[in-house]
C-alpha cells in the first residue's frame, strides 16, 4: 500500500525538528517510507516528484537520496533517477559482521566507563519487551537498536560512533526482519545476559557482544534458500502439497 510523506517540518515552526538541516528532514522521511512498505524493491523514486510532494527544492531531496545511496539502499539510474535496491541475505551478513567487530571495540570500552550501572541498558530492554508483548516488531527493532547505540556512545569514543551510525543500524536491522524474522519475546530476551555482564563488570563482554550480533547472520545462514524448512514448510506454514502446519 502506498503510504504518503509527511512534509518537512517548516522553517518557522518551534519544533525541534525545524533545527534539523532540510536535508538530513527528507533523509528522515525517505528512511521511513523505506521502512514503512511506501517504496518496494525495484520501484522507482523521482526526484522532482518527490520534492513537489514535500513541497520543497530539489536540492535537499537530491542530497537525502545521495546518503541513501552511500548506505546502499538505493542504486542511481542514468537518465532514470533512483531505484530501490533488492537487499539479500549475504549483503545483510556483510553488515552484521561489521558491525559486530564495531561493538566488541565499543563495548571494552564501554563497560569500564559505565562502571557496573546498567540502568540505561535497562530501560531500552523494558522497551523491548513491551514492544514484544505488544507485537510491535518495528518498535521492538528500534528500541534494540536504541540499546546498541548506547553502548558504542558509553564508549566515549565519537569516531567509532560516527562510523557506527554510518552503517544505517536502524535501517539494516529493519530490513533483516524480514530475512531473519526473530521470536520476538526471544530477541528481548537475548539482551539480558548482556545487561547482565555489564553490571558484573565482565572483561568478556565484548566477545559477548560481538556473538549476539553475529548470532542474526547464523540465523540467516540456517534458512534455506528456497524458504522452505527441513520438514519440507515454507515461511507461510505451507507444505509442498498445499497443506499448512497450523
Amino acid at each position: 500500500m502506498n503510504h504518503p510523506v509527511p512534509p518537512p517540518t517548516p522553517a518557522g515552526d518551534t519544533d525541534p525538528l525545524s533545527r534539523v538541516p532540510l536535508g538530513e528532514q527528507v533523509r528522515g522521511l525517505l528512511l521511513e517510507g523505506l521502512l514503512n512498505g511506501r517504496w518496494q524493491p525495484g520501484d522507482r523514486i523521482v526526484e522532482r516528484r518527490l520534492a513537489a510532494e514535500l513541497n520543497v527544492s530539489q536540492a535537499p531531496v537530491r542530497e537525502a537520496l545521495r546518503a541513501l545511496q552511500t548506505l546502499g539502499l538505493l542504486d542511481a539510474e542514468p537518465n532514470r533517477g533512483v531505484r530501490v535496491r533488492a537487499i539479500g541475505p549475504a549483503e545483510l551478513r556483510e553488515v552484521y559482521q561489521v558491525r559486530a567487530a564495531l561493538e566488541r571495540l565499543a563495548a571494552e570500552s564501554a563497560v569500564v566507563r559505565l562502571a557496573g550501572d546498567t540502568t540505561v541498558l535497562e530501560r531500552h530492554a523494558e522497551r523491548m519487551a513491551a514492544a514484544a508483548a505488544a507485537g510491535d516488531a518495528l518498535g521492538q527493532a528500534r528500541h534494540g537498536v536504541a540499546f546498541h547505540r548506547e553502548i558504542v556512545a558509553a564508549s566515549g569514543n565519537g569516531t567509532l560512533l560516527r562510523t557506527w551510525e554510518g552503517l544505517g543500524i536502524e535501517v539494516w536491522t529493519v530490513l533483516s526482519l524480514h530475512e531473519v524474522r526473530p521470536e520476538l519475546h526471544e530477541n528481548a530476551a537475548d539482551h539480558r545476559p548482556l545487561i547482565e555482564a555489564f553490571r558484573r563488570q565482565d572483561p568478556a563482554v565484548g566477545r559477548l557482544l560481538a556473538e549476539h550480533v553475529l548470532e542474526y547472520a547464523r540465523r540467516e545462514d540456517a534458512r534455506p534458500e528456497d524458504g522452505r524448512h527441513e520438514d519440507g514448510r515454507h515461511e507461510d506454514g505451507r507444505h509442498e502439497d498445499g497443506r499448512r502446519s497450523d
